[in-house]
């Protein structure tokens, strides 16, 4: 749980840092508003998807399950800015699925901390292999960075795409494909 009183205190040391007049008419009520809004944008810190992940139905012989465009936000790590993109997750079950809007709240989970888009993409997959327990999985994250386009390199639309294969994903490259032929790419 955020500490309120402390990341008002820090908002207002920055405003002031800044040259700001933290009680100026426009920046009075920031503090309090920041610290409500990094209580819900950091709000995945210390959970896991455990509880998302946890409840599975039996579904012998099925094939590729894939959620594809899962919206997220997240922020980097290194400069507290906003990436935002879409997560593709894709398992094979071997036995037991798991309802497909848990899929996008395990996207939440890791997104909604401080954090850098290669190990969001691996926490995804990893959670799969640790709750589901499948014959593999396989993420790709495609993210714009803020951090790239308002600042240092100023590119704005450029897209990272991270993705990370595990279990039969990583051994078959029939399926990575197959994968990639249905997220699009």
């Amino acid at each position: 749980m955020a500490d309120r009183e402390k990341i008002e205190r820090a908002v207002t040391l920055l405003l002031e840092g800044m040259g700001e007049d933290p009680s100026r008419e426009g920046l009075a009520e920031t503090p309090s508003r920041i610290a409500r809004m990094y209580e819900e944008i950091f709000a995945g810190i210390g959970k896991t998807p455990e509880s998302y992940l946890g409840k599975t139905f039996s579904a012998e012989g099925s094939g590729m399950v894939l959620e594809k465009g899962i919206v997220f936000y997240s922020t980097c790590e290194h400069h507290l800015l906003p990436f935002y993109g879409k997560a593709h997750v894709a398992y094979l079950p071997d036995g037991k699925v798991v309802g497909l809007s848990k899929l996008a709240r395990a996207v939440e989970v890791y997104a909604r901390r401080p954090q850098l888009q290669e190990r969001l993409t691996a926490q995804i997959a990893d959670a799969l292999m640790e709750y589901l327990q499948p014959k593999g999985a396989m993420v790709m994250v495609e993210a714009e960075h803020m951090c790239m386009a308002m600042r240092g390199i100023k590119k704005p639309g450029a897209q990272t795409v991270t993705v990370v294969s595990r279990g039969v994903f990583a051994e078959e490259k029939e399926l990575r494909e197959e994968f990639f032929q249905m997220v699009g790419r």
